[in-house]
């Protein structure tokens, strides 16, 4: 299956004294046992490039801009980039009138956008609340990632 990394998963990886950071890690390594094809998109990157160079004290991680780059290299070479493409606008705006999203919940629906330009159908993610809204995908913790075995393939 395509199953795309929210955020909050990638912070969490970063951070490895962190409790999450140990569930996140498995939950990959079981995608990956698996065969799963795992992918973020640009606003993955964009987003955790604001989470590293934030103070610490602003709920950041702190980062330099040098050592949040290294950060990202790394990334990028551990999953997929699925580019930005045609059309990710028209269906973020369809996601957005059609389910009412207000405010912040905004980046979450345009997530879900690139994940139907993609053909992406799951999100691995600690906020499963954030995409309960949308039906057309399947939410994912890493503890249900971490115990599941499933190798099934999303549509093309």
């Amino acid at each position: 299956m395509n199953v795309l990394i929210d955020t909050n998963i990638l912070t969490r990886l970063a951070q490895p004294g962190r409790a999450s950071h140990s569930s996140a890690l498995a939950a990959l390594d079981t995608l990956r046992a698996s065969g799963d094809r795992i992918c973020v998109v640009p606003q993955n990157l964009y987003e955790f490039w604001v989470v590293c160079t934030r103070p610490e004290a602003e709920n950041g991680l702190g980062m330099t801009p040098i050592q949040a780059h290294l950060e990202l290299t790394q990334l990028k070479s551990l999953f997929v980039l699925l580019p930005d493409s045609a059309g990710l606008f028209e269906q973020w705006e369809r996601l957005v009138t059609s389910y009412g999203v207000r405010g912040k919940n905004a980046h979450d629906a345009r997530l879900v956008a690139a994940m139907l330009t993609h053909n992406v159908g799951h999100i691995l993610t600690f906020n499963p609340e954030d995409f309960a809204r949308y039906p057309m995908i399947t939410v994912l913790t890493p503890e249900q990632a971490a115990g599941s075995t499933t190798t099934q393939t999303d549509s093309e």
